[in-house]
């Protein structure tokens, strides 16, 4: 019951910062929510192991994933503020401040990886549900997953669009999530 109620409270600001795409099942920000959803859901499943069996196989993937994590959300806003130029041209509703890029980024980690920071929210995922491990966090973490490729899908579309074939070319050198694998 309160894993519940924690979830539920910190469900709220989620809510809150997702709300203007909720209603649009062709935005990126639609599946993106449920993927966070799923995080929030591992973490409060799993906070209380934090610290458990520090050295045991399982914590020790978990820390090397959450620390991939925390530097691939890094080096991607950074290069976003760096190269992206986030300007109001693209009036995209669906879309936050930091994401109206009207420059490609194609330097740094942005080379061989598309997304940066969806990859992050990946090893965000499977970082916290290494934490400790059940079939239901299994089925969480699978789902987030799923999110988070269909997130990816449907940003991709909104970037060939504003981008063009541009967008296109830099599809075929990158892989979507994880160097030269996906």
């Amino acid at each position: 019951m309160n894993r519940m109620i924690f979830f539920l409270i910190l469900s709220i600001p989620v809510l809150a910062i997702s709300w203007r795409t909720l209603f649009n099942i062709k935005s990126h920000g639609f599946y993106r929510f449920f993927s966070w959803e799923c995080i929030l859901w591992l973490f409060v499943s799993n906070y209380r192991y934090w610290f458990d069996t520090p050295f045991s196989v399982n914590q020790t993937f978990s820390w090397i994933f959450l620390i991939i994590s925390g530097y691939l959300i890094v080096a991607g806003m950074i290069l976003m503020k760096k190269i992206g130029k986030p300007e109001n041209k693209r009036n995209e509703k669906t879309l936050y401040q930091f994401e109206r890029t009207t420059e490609l980024i194609d330097k740094g980690i942005y080379k061989y990886i598309r997304h940066p920071l969806y990859s992050s929210l990946l090893f965000l995922t499977w970082g916290i549900f290494l934490k400790n491990t059940s079939i239901e966090l299994l089925i969480i973490s699978v789902l987030s997953t799923l999110f988070l490729y269909l997130t990816a899908i449907f940003d991709e579309k909104g970037c060939i669009k504003f981008f063009g074939d541009k967008y296109i070319e830099y599809m075929k050198k990158s892989k979507r999530f994880l160097p030269f694998i996906i």
